[in-house]
């Protein structure tokens, strides 16, 4: 089994100092896994391959199928477990999935497999509509509202929750809230699509979908992928610490999700959805941007 962090001698320079010493450092693990997919009668077939870090890997194979399409919820997978690979000594880097009778295996082509495993997404209106076309998930009808005030609260307790980046700095994380900023589910990995992915795909594991009650925190920046996969989970709110991307708004305003970015401190930015953010009285009125 990978392990989550590995440990490696760094020489550390203080030049406020001037001291320079050897010393052991944690660093965030990163291996790839392989997601395997079929039915019981044609055989599974390799579908992607993610860098991610060890942990969780059935809840990431997992997600990943949900927020690909390629499966709906858990009633869709008869087995997933982790495999033997082909390294020595092996590190069990392979997720072997059999869908329910009934569920179309996805299509193996690498031309797709490229697609679903790049992490910056497509670009265009053709990939909103093949989205929407694909999400089962109506969010503009969604009534979910949470206060400014608790959304504020959020990073700080997604920080609190990541126990790897306090040993290494190096992971991204993602986090399932209820509208009260309670934390339903964390989870750490070096790759922000991998984060999400393993939320989700616990959540499914756990029948909570449609997650028409939460709100999603991602500790980077919101891109178009992690909308799309918010959307696919039936989010409503996604919130980042970070900026968003101009396709991850439009994707979010075609979707009718609320999108929240540089939520920092006392302060956010609301790209849409902003009816469903509710701001103390004394801060109702929003003054029209210049130009």
């Amino acid at each position: 089994m990978g392990r989550v962090t590995d440990r490696r001698e760094v020489v550390r320079i203080d030049l406020s100092t001037g001291s320079t010493a050897r010393r052991m450092d944690s660093l965030s693990g990163e291996e790839p896994l392989e997601i395997r997919v079929g039915t019981r009668a044609e055989g599974r077939r390799p579908l992607a391959v993610t860098m991610r870090t060890p942990g969780d890997d059935i809840d990431l194979a997992i997600g990943f199928l949900l927020t690909e399409g390629v499966i709906r919820d858990a009633d869709d997978v008869v087995t997933a477990q982790l495999c033997a690979g082909t390294d020595t000594p092996n590190t069990y880097n392979v997720v072997d999935v059999v869908l329910a009778d009934g569920v179309p295996a996805p299509d193996t082509d690498p031309a797709r497999a490229f697609y679903t495993t790049s992490s910056c997404g497509v670009c265009g209106k053709a990939s909103i509509d093949a989205i929407r076309t694909r999400s089962p998930w109506e969010l503009g009808d969604c009534s979910l509202t949470v206060s400014a005030a608790s959304l504020a609260g959020l990073p700080d307790r997604l920080r609190a929750a990541q126990r790897t980046f306090d040993r290494t700095g190096g992971l991204h994380a993602a986090g399932l809230f209820t509208a009260d900023g309670e934390a339903v589910l964390v989870r750490e990995d070096v790759g922000r699509h991998n984060a999400v992915d393993k939320v989700i795909g616990r959540a499914v594991a756990e029948r909570l979908l449609p997650l028409s009650e939460h709100v999603l925190l991602v500790s980077g920046r919101a891109s178009f992928e992690l909308t799309q996969k918010a959307w696919m989970a039936g989010i409503p709110v996604l919130a980042a610490v970070s900026a968003p991307s101009s396709l991850a708004v439009d994707l979010a305003q075609e979707a009718g999700m609320t999108l929240v970015g540089f939520l920092r401190g006392a302060t956010m930015n609301v790209y849409c959805g902003a009816h469903r953010i509710i701001q103390p009285e004394r801060d109702q009125a929003v003054t029209p941007a210049a130009g």
